[in-house]
């Protein structure tokens, strides 16, 4: 967790600081984060909206690879989402797990639930791992 909790504390005027993330807990295989929903988070129906819950968990499923990877950087190549439960304002904690990794691909979960322990929505999603190169920048 002092790996991950380093990373974003550095993170400065980035979308992790913008969406306003929380790094909860570190488990092996595990990340979770947290999201305190404010009004700046909703849209016009007042509900969380879906772009935030998606961005929540494709941080955490971002994590949970670059905690098993020793901080090495990935990209998400596919994202699917299912929406079950409007979220509303409020604590919201994502959950991300590794389901299946096979070289530089690696395929994850998450989901994200509210105080109650609503399941707001669901998430798979598939990364690969960078391997940057000394003089290359982001490289795939």
């Amino acid at each position: 967790m002092d790996n991950l909790r380093k990373m974003v504390e550095g993170e400065g005027n980035t979308f992790w600081t913008y969406l306003g993330c929380e790094l909860v807990g570190v488990k092996e295989n595990e990340v979770r984060i947290a999201l305190q929903a404010g009004p700046q988070h909703t849209n016009v129906m007042g509900i969380v909206h879906g772009g935030v819950l998606t961005s929540l968990m494709d941080q955490a499923m971002g994590m949970v690879i670059m905690s098993s990877r020793q901080l090495q950087p990935c990209v998400t190549t596919n994202l699917n989402v299912h929406f079950l439960s409007a979220m509303k304002q409020g604590a919201l904690e994502a959950t991300a797990r590794i389901l299946h990794q096979a070289g530089r691909t690696i395929t994850t979960e998450a989901e994200v639930r509210n105080s109650e322990g609503t399941l707001g929505c669901i998430s798979t999603a598939t990364f690969r791992v960078l391997h940057k190169q000394p003089g290359d920048s982001d490289k795939a």
